[in-house]
């Protein structure tokens, strides 16, 4: 849409409708046309399971179900209630406490923490920092608030994590501004299912230091781990949080933490943003300033979702009980994104670097039209500006085994 009648563009770009959403209706389409053994979505980027209906975590809606009338229709304080903060942290960071200064505020969901982080960490007119294969949701919020996505590179030649790029894309944005929000995906990276290992956060880290020598110049590093219960390991991949203590004052952590995906809560919109700072003056104003831009947007958020998380927490054998179940459908999703790896390696499918998660990509050079291609043989995916994602967690570990070949077939029709 170009020409409003009564909106007003505000340097947005605005599209008719939402790709994933679009392409997931021309999905469902073809399944009442044809059947759904005639077509594979990979596009839903929720964790069903073989049948093709939504996990819900059993145990956690035993909880719901025990919620009284006041856990769910009053309102909750705008930050979260108090045994919500505790909980949230417990849950982000499982077992390692921060050796820092810690503040969470309540938001619905990561997207909420990621707004606003970008509302109080960056300026009108600036430039947010993330890779080349992202969510892309992320240019929606910040353009939506006056500000604007750009990339550095993800991978080098190798498939390594290409911190050369990182490097020049950090001093060149803090050369025109000067604070920069960076968002960091990780574990299992929304859409290539990659994971930063110990390495690429010595240079991130190290590459932010250099960076912010200058202390009239700061950087936020916004780590969205949304998939963190889902890429395996829980504590194995929470391994790097140490590695976020000690910075110096002008490097603040904003961890993004969401109940949906790891309590299978997508619809109740609900998380946490939660800083690590060395300084209790900048922690203490992160709680301000972040519950004064929820006051001013979705003002508080779910309280059943709060009073959930809570009652778990407050209960070692329930908590045992929902990490038990989430555990078994997590070795579900990692041998599905095996499957399709091991796959793609043998057919000779190239995919971009995988470790765990929800998503695979598959790097090509017109993905919208690989995309059309691929719809017409039953199998849809999502074209993003680098190539295609495929949701691994919304289809089961025998058609992953096969749609890679699948996928190849057609792409090198429209290579030919």
């Amino acid at each position: 849409m170009s020409n409003y009648k009564m909106a007003e563009a505000n340097n947005r770009v605005i599209p008719v409708e939402d790709k994933i959403f679009g392409i997931n209706q021309k999905a469902k389409e073809m399944i009442a046309k044809e059947g759904a053994d005639k077509v594979v979505n990979a596009t839903i980027g929720s964790l069903l399971d073989d049948d093709g209906n939504l996990v819900i975590l059993s145990s956690v809606v035993e909880v719901l179900k025990g919620l009284t009338p006041i856990d769910y229709a009053d309102y909750a304080p705008i930050s979260g209630t108090p045994d919500f903060i505790k909980a949230i942290k417990k849950a982000a960071f499982g077992s390692y406490v921060p050796k820092a200064y810690t503040e969470a505020i309540a938001t619905p969901g990561g997207t909420g923490a990621i707004r606003n982080t970008i509302q109080n960490y960056s300026k009108r007119g600036d430039k947010v920092l993330t890779s080349d294969w992202f969510w892309a949701p992320y240019s929606t919020i910040a353009q939506d608030i006056e500000r604007s996505i750009v990339t550095y590179t993800l991978f080098d030649e190798n498939g390594s994590f290409n911190s050369a790029s990182f490097e020049s894309k950090v001093k060149e944005l803090l050369g025109s501004q000067d604070g920069l929000v960076i968002i960091l995906n990780t574990p299992a990276h929304n859409p290539t299912g990659y994971s930063f290992t110990k390495d690429d956060w010595y240079s991130i880290l190290s590459i932010a230091k250099a960076a912010t020598t200058d202390p009239t110049k700061k950087i936020t590093l916004l780590v969205d781990v949304a998939y963190v219960d889902y890429a395996g390991d829980e504590e194995e991949y929470r391994k790097f949080y140490p590695l976020l203590e000690d910075l110096p004052s002008n490097i603040l952590v904003v961890i993004a933490y969401s109940l949906s995906k790891s309590y299978t809560m997508y619809g109740m919109r609900s998380g946490a943003m939660i800083c690590m700072t060395s300084e209790k003056e900048i922690a203490d104003e992160f709680k301000t300033v972040c519950s004064f831009s929820s006051r001013g947007t979705w003002s508080n958020c779910n309280r059943a979702a709060m009073a959930t998380l809570s009652s778990i927490y407050a209960d070692e054998e329930l908590l045992a009980k929902v990490t038990s179940e989430r555990q078994g459908y997590c070795k579900m999703l990692v041998q599905r994104g095996k499957a399709f790896q091991k796959a793609a390696n043998e057919v000779g499918l190239e995919i971009v670097p995988f470790d765990a998660g929800f998503f695979v990509s598959i790097p090509c050079d017109n993905p919208d039209a690989a995309g059309e291609a691929l719809q017409k043989e039953g199998i849809f995916a999502v074209p993003l500006g680098k190539g295609l994602r495929v949701s691994v967690a919304s289809i089961s570990e025998e058609v992953c085994k096969k749609l890679p070949a699948s996928i190849l077939k057609v792409l090198k029709t429209i290579n030919a």
